[in-house]
């Protein structure tokens, strides 16, 4: 059962390092402040606000760092803008927040909450990635891989537009050149074997 303020947040607060505590109650109290309809749950393990029976956000906390995230976080004006030093998700709209000075202004974290409230409103839903029937450019370095491995290149030249974009996809999203590489001659061995880049959990489906 749902409630306004559920007790286990209260004991997720009280287990959470020092620094965390008055950031994870600053957030829950402005929250709050934005709707009388706002309620309590823990999903996930972490403390969450529902809207009207939708998820509107939620918080976390870990050893280093908290923050806030927000259901509807890639339809948000108000997150677009926001500077912060870490990368934005949805677990971590406002980013990496270590002290309270890092956290969004009063007035503008409520602007923030505000919207999230007005596009839950509106009935805006979390978009799904569909598949994409378009087909991706196969960067360079992994076009002269694939033209070094003659079974390799076969079988992605035939292979569906899903098929490729997956694996062009998990290469172009290494962070660095050496993890590049790793995928690039995982996919080669993969591809050879006419196996797509999940094919270890297709198989369990």
């Amino acid at each position: 059962m749902m409630e306004k303020h559920n007790p286990l947040v209260d004991e997720y607060i009280e287990k959470a390092p020092e620094f965390a505590k008055p950031i994870l109650n600053l957030i829950r109290e402005v929250v709050h402040e934005c709707s009388p309809e706002i309620e309590e749950a823990i999903k996930w393990k972490f403390p969450t606000f529902m809207y009207k029976g939708k998820i509107l956000c939620s918080m976390v906390s870990f050893k280093q760092y908290c923050s806030m995230g927000f259901w509807l976080h890639g339809e948000m004006q108000t997150i677009k803008h926001l500077e912060t030093d870490a990368e934005k998700t949805n677990m971590f709209s406002l980013g990496k927040i270590t002290k309270i000075e890092e956290l969004p202004k009063r007035p503008q974290l409520k602007k923030i909450t505000l919207e999230a409230i007005e596009l839950t409103d509106m009935g805006v839903k979390l978009k799904k990635a569909t598949p994409s029937k378009t087909e991706i450019e196969v960067p360079e370095y992994f076009q002269n891989a694939l033209t070094q491995n003659k079974k390799a290149l076969e079988v992605f030249e035939k292979a569906s537009p899903s098929f490729r974009k997956e694996y062009i996809n998990w290469i172009i999203d290494a962070k660095t050149e050496t993890t590049r590489n790793k995928r690039i001659d995982q996919a080669l061995e993969w591809i050879s074997e006419r196996k797509g880049r999940n094919w270890k959990y297709e198989k369990k489906k």
